[in-house]
């Protein structure tokens, strides 16, 4: 009785195999092809649809653009002349005789710098602002590769849920098979639970594979401000780019062309003016000061004819400059000196960070590079031949119904293996296209701020020159929110 039990089982399950599939198509389910398109009425995004939106709606672009502005504007700030001081002065005011010895004055001072300090100032400020303009260009490639990355994630999610949603299906049909032909006692109560707990991993599976869509999908449209964005698919193909890369030019590049390279180069020429302005600070600037008004004091123009006249109008001219004895400047030179070879020792600093960095992103892609080849080389055409093998036998009575289970199991992991990996080639790739940079909603550094425009104390340029998080490399995660 147990034997024949068997043999319907048997024949049960291929029956149903065969039902579902249809008579036209193979009993097993094709998962090599490509992901099934949504329905035409689905809504669809695209990466460019994404970058677009990223473009109009992430604040840190803004924001990067305002500090490009901000820096042309101290820029020009630092070069503008000091304003003339126009005023009035009385002089030998007697309450007695206040209409006979009074003097009125109109008077304009001009203090003109000298030594090219506006020009220097201004060079300070104007290297400020090419800063800015490659912080914006590193800010943008910052929010692309994230947004790439993102993508990619959310790409090999919907390929997950497509995996596991065809697995539960089978997983399903499994258990009420074993169900109705436990209920006529035609199949054991182990084949029964086995089946049912298969199921219940599936789904869970499933869910999992779900949420991390919809969490992957948040971040996604977190990022390119839109976080009302509603969930929908994303067009795309993740098999339809493997890229492949000559890593020493591309490290030659990274080396020569990443914004933080030429952040740090463009940080070296500005600390060359700042040296260059506190050299000038030395340099007298030039006191001007003319003055005209009315002198009511009485003079005698004949000493014999005892005739007296006012004064009237007189002028006086004031010209004069400081002499630099006691104050040289020396602290603020010695200062943008230190300055200047922190800001060299910067660039050196930066290139070994990029090719620690580069060393793992490297490996990392590597690593996922190799995954992908040989599972569409060997491991998914081998699992599939197993399956395909398992299940023959076991439709000839040759193979139990858990070694069929087993075999198609493993089919489905090594493609969401294959999955995985591609999603790590393509986030990897974009990373090294994109110069190691990440942090989308991270907010772009500041220009450096170095204070008074017009005060031409040694510390008006020489202030905020360093600190410990300038220029700092983003050597964190793959993407960093």
């Amino acid at each position: 009785m147990r034997a024949i039990g068997k043999e319907l089982l048997v024949l049960a399950t291929v029956f149903q195999f065969a039902s579902a599939a249809g008579a036209q198509t193979p009993p097993q389910p094709d998962l090599r092809g490509q992901v099934t398109a949504p329905a035409a009425s689905q809504p669809e995004l695209s990466l460019s649809n994404l970058e677009q939106m990223a473009g109009e709606n992430n604040p840190t672009l803004k924001q990067a653009e305002e500090n490009i502005k901000a820096a042309r504007g101290r820029a020009k700030q630092a070069g503008l002349m000091p304003n003339p001081v126009v005023g009035y002065q009385g002089e030998e005011f007697a309450f007695k005789f206040f209409d006979e010895k009074s003097e009125h004055f109109g008077f304009v001072e001009q203090t003109v710098p000298l030594g090219g300090k506006l020009a220097k100032a201004r060079s300070i400020y104007l290297r400020e602002a090419e800063r800015a303009e490659i912080e914006a260009l590193a800010q943008r490639h910052r929010v692309m590769n994230t947004i790439r990355a993102l993508y990619y994630d959310a790409l090999g999610a919907q390929r997950q849920i497509d995996l596991q949603t065809e697995l539960s299906r089978i997983a399903h049909d499994a258990v009420t098979t074993t169900t109705e032909l436990f209920n006529v006692g035609q199949a054991d109560r182990p084949d029964n639970l086995q089946a049912q707990i298969e199921a219940e991993q599936v789904d869970h599976e499933l869910q999992v594979a779900r949420n991390h869509l919809s969490q992957t999908w948040r971040l996604l449209a977190t990022v390119v401000g839109r976080p009302d964005l509603p969930q929908t698919r994303l067009q795309g193909n993740i098999e339809e780019r493997i890229p492949s890369f000559d890593q020493k030019e591309v490290l030659a590049k990274l080396l020569k062309s990443s914004p933080q390279i030429l952040s740090a180069q463009k940080r070296i020429e500005q600390t060359k003016a700042i040296l260059a302005r506190a050299k000038a600070e030395p340099i007298p600037d030039l006191f001007l000061r003319g003055a005209m008004g009315y002198s009511t004091e009485f003079i005698d123009t004949n000493q014999n004819s005892g005739n007296l006249k006012r004064t009237g109008v007189e002028a006086n001219v004031q010209v004069g400059m400081s002499i630099p004895v006691w104050n040289q400047n020396q602290g603020a030179i010695a200062t943008a000196r230190a300055d200047l070879a922190y800001a060299e020792q910067d660039l050196e600093r930066t290139k070994l960070a990029l090719q620690a960095q580069f060393a793992t992103v490297t490996q990392d892609y590597d690593n996922a590079l190799d995954t992908v080849r040989r599972y569409r080389t060997a491991v998914i055409p081998q699992a599939d031949e197993a399956y395909e093998l398992y299940l023959k036998r076991f439709k000839e009575m040759g193979a139990s119904y858990p070694q069929v289970l087993i075999a198609q199991r493993t089919m489905f992991q090594v493609r969401q293996r294959y999955i995985n990996a591609l999603v790590a080639l393509q986030q990897n790739a974009s990373q090294l296209e994109g110069y190691l940079l990440s942090g989308a909603l991270t907010s772009p550094r500041l220009a450096d701020n170095s204070g008074g425009f017009n005060d031409f104390v040694q510390h008006a340029e020489t202030e905020k020159v360093r600190s410990g998080t300038d220029n700092a490399l983003d050597t964190t995660g793959l993407v960093e929110y």
